[in-house]
């Protein structure tokens, strides 16, 4: 028999808000204003508190009178984004984005962040969407890592001024741990770059700001996860210490600050 009322107190039960989102509804803030909007009922109920603890497998939800599907499986890939592919779930000059990549009947994913259109490496996709808010939120300090080839040979004293900080074209200041990495061809140099945020185009401008503009970047690690061997365009399921490990990470850093956990290159 179906429950009159929204259950509550097991360890399976979700707030509504984050079942509307895993059902694809909308985003866990849109479906918060959904409830609010009195546009929610729970067996047959209007609800208006978006964080109502229910259960999922025994409540049932409507949306404007049309039942809401079951939550979604939470899905977890690590992506080789190649050069040439939009960091994005769709495009309206019909280019092709990073959600083309990812195996048929995959389901709704979205990537952590971004890589610029002509940047590769790794890109992580998921639908779980407190955890994209807590690895993107600038409080978690996830780092980043990138080989770069830049133009030009990169002396000591230049490698001293990235690691001490650059101002950027805004006026705001950004700095990266660098480390050679060889010598390139056509008079270029490889490094890689460590960063503990996701600021937009921040890597090509801080080698801008040093005078050795970026011919190649790849992203390499993206916090406990590392693009090793995976080939370029192809994509693999994070495995369960992955995925832990991205979740203890941010939940450390939400420890340290005392934040809430919600950047790109």
């Amino acid at each position: 028999m179906t429950n009159t009322q929204p259950s509550r107190g097991t360890s399976d039960d979700l707030r509504l808000q984050v079942v509307l989102a895993r059902a694809g509804v909308a985003s866990r803030r849109a479906a918060a204003a959904l409830v609010t909007a009195g546009r929610v009922r729970v067996n047959g109920e209007v609800v208006l508190n978006a964080s109502r603890r229910i259960d999922p497998e025994s409540d049932t939800v409507a949306l404007d009178g049309a039942p809401v599907g079951a939550p979604e499986s939470q899905q977890y890939y690590a992506l080789h984004k190649p050069s040439g592919v939009l960091s994005s779930v769709s495009d309206d000059r019909g280019r092709r984005t990073v959600v083309d990549l990812l195996p048929a009947g995959t389901g709704r994913c979205v990537p952590v962040g971004r890589l610029d259109f002509e940047s590769e490496g790794l890109l992580l996709l998921t639908n779980d969407g407190p955890l994209i808010t807590a690895l993107l939120h600038p409080s978690s300090e996830v780092p980043r890592e990138y080989l770069v080839e830049v133009e030009g040979r990169v002396s000591d004293a230049t490698l001293d001024t990235i690691f001490s900080g650059v101002t950027l074209p805004d006026g705001s200041q950004a700095s990266a741990k660098p480390k050679r990495s060889g010598r390139g061809g056509r008079g270029s140099s490889w490094l890689v770059l460590t960063l503990q945020r996701g600021r937009k185009h921040e890597v090509r401008l801080i080698c801008a700001a040093v005078g050795h503009p970026v011919r190649r970047l790849i992203r390499v690690r993206f916090g406990p996860i590392r693009l090793r061997d995976l080939a370029l365009g192809a994509v693999r399921p994070l495995t369960a210490r992955e995925i832990r490990l991205l979740r203890q990470k941010t939940q450390s850093e939400k420890a340290r600050t005392g934040a809430t956990t919600d950047g790109s290159r």
